[in-house]
């Protein structure tokens, strides 16, 4: 469904001369969505703050006045009053793929070109918008409302919507083909362990292992590929925390849905802005945490020298701490825990493997199989130092076993202990 403006015939009483039928050509629709959608900020502009109700009606009154009703079919009434309210109180043509709970992912790549990923699969979009104008309006909507800022220089940011979307927005001249947006939209209702179960991501006894884990205080880390659910399986993992903890969860842009938890703070990074403001980092943010008197620090995703901070967290009276990361496999995740690390300071690897197999006592590798379908690949335990090396022991892990009827990929644990 493309939004498009052109010349068109004009009335004696200056309306559109336009056919308004259910089988309408697009361009007809789209040019009589535009004059709506203008005359209705033209009042809006002249009026104090209108309700949804109000700005609903002045789009039902003018609808009728381009075109009687008998002339336009019921369709696309309806279809007009959803697209122009979108595009005066939402997020234009990306809240219909927003309201699609099958939608998981939405990328635009500039815009002429938005790809979605729905059920799994990832397909391209019928819908794009018209101008890079509307496309940098929605932008700086969804920005805004989270006290974030983007323009050409500073050209990246991180944002969330207020249903818990994480948005990424990256902008010209960084951005060839931009402006950029990704978003990953999370399920309106927290998933649970259940949830996991019924969708067959690890098997019962896994998911009653991770539970004692948890509330006896063993830290986490829980790593994967991107989309492999790393947050929401960290979300999962962090509903176990007993009640009676002071938690203290730290994330780029807030996403985790805690609950149980009535001691509870939740601290966002910031970007520097022209207003002086500077950059508040996870660095500062774990920094200041450990001022608070957490049992438990919670970390979105580690991608840097904070790593750093949050071992020294484990190792220092907060056990029971967990995170996120980026690695394709159990083992890689040390190495890449390594990296971080002497990003934030140049210590000796042996002293960082002292740190990582102190703090950290259990990996939860997660991953998605050829089927799309996302599983707990394994669970290792981080079993100590030999002959200066992390020994990594694993636990439970995934066996494919074929396909069934529908080509979904058939799985079993290997229980390794």
């Amino acid at each position: 469904m493309t939004y498009i403006a052109k010349e068109t015939t004009l009335d004696s009483n200056n309306n559109p001369v336009l056919d308004m039928s259910d089988n309408a050509n697009v361009d007809n629709v789209s040019r009589i969505r535009e004059t709506i959608r203008q005359r209705i900020l033209t009042v809006i502009d002249q009026s104090d703050d209108l309700s949804d109700g109000e700005i609903k009606d002045l789009i039902d009154s003018e609808i009728i006045k381009l075109a009687k009703s008998r002339e336009m079919g019921y369709e696309t009434r309806k279809r007009l009053r959803r697209e122009i309210y979108h595009t005066i109180r939402k997020l234009d043509i990306l809240q219909d793929l927003l309201d699609t709970p099958e939608i998981t992912e939405i990328m635009i790549n500039g815009t002429d070109s938005i790809f979605i990923e729905k059920s799994g699969k990832l397909e391209r979009s019928e819908y794009c918008f018209t101008s890079k104008e509307k496309l940098g309006n929605v932008i700086q909507q969804i920005v805004s409302e989270c006290n974030r800022t983007v323009n050409e220089a500073s050209p990246i940011a991180d944002a969330r919507l207020r249903n818990g979307a994480r948005v990424n927005v990256v902008l010209a001249p960084v951005a060839l083909n931009g402006p950029i947006v990704t978003i990953r939209r999370f399920p309106d209702e927290p998933v649970k362990m259940d949830d996991l179960l019924e969708y067959g991501a690890l098997s019962l006894e896994m998911a009653d292992f991770l539970e004692k884990a948890v509330k006896k205080g063993e830290s986490i880390i829980v790593s994967g590929g991107t989309g492999s659910g790393k947050t929401t399986f960290l979300n999962v993992l962090s509903n176990y925390i007993p009640s009676r903890e002071r938690i203290i969860t730290i994330e780029d842009s807030a996403e985790l849905q805690i609950l149980g938890i009535p001691n509870i703070v939740k601290l966002e990074t910031r970007g520097s802005n022209v207003e002086g403001c500077r950059e508040i980092t996870i660095r500062d943010l774990i920094k200041s945490a450990l001022r608070m008197r957490p049992d438990r620090i919670v970390v979105g995703e580690v991608r840097g020298a904070e790593a750093i901070d949050l071992l020294q967290a484990m190792n220092t009276g907060h056990p029971g701490s967990m995170s996120t990361l980026h690695a394709n496999h159990a083992k890689d995740m040390v190495s890449r825990l390594e990296t971080m690390v002497l990003m934030g300071t140049p210590l000796p690897l042996t002293a960082i493997r002292k740190q990582i197999a102190s703090g950290v006592q259990l990996v939860v590798q997660l991953g998605r199989l050829e089927d799309s379908s996302r599983k707990v690949l394994e669970i290792a335990a981080v079993a100590g130092i030999a002959d200066d090396e992390i020994v990594m022991k694993p636990l439970y892990k995934l066996r494919e076993e074929g396909e069934d009827e529908s080509g979904r990929i058939k799985v079993s644990w290997e229980v390794t202990v």
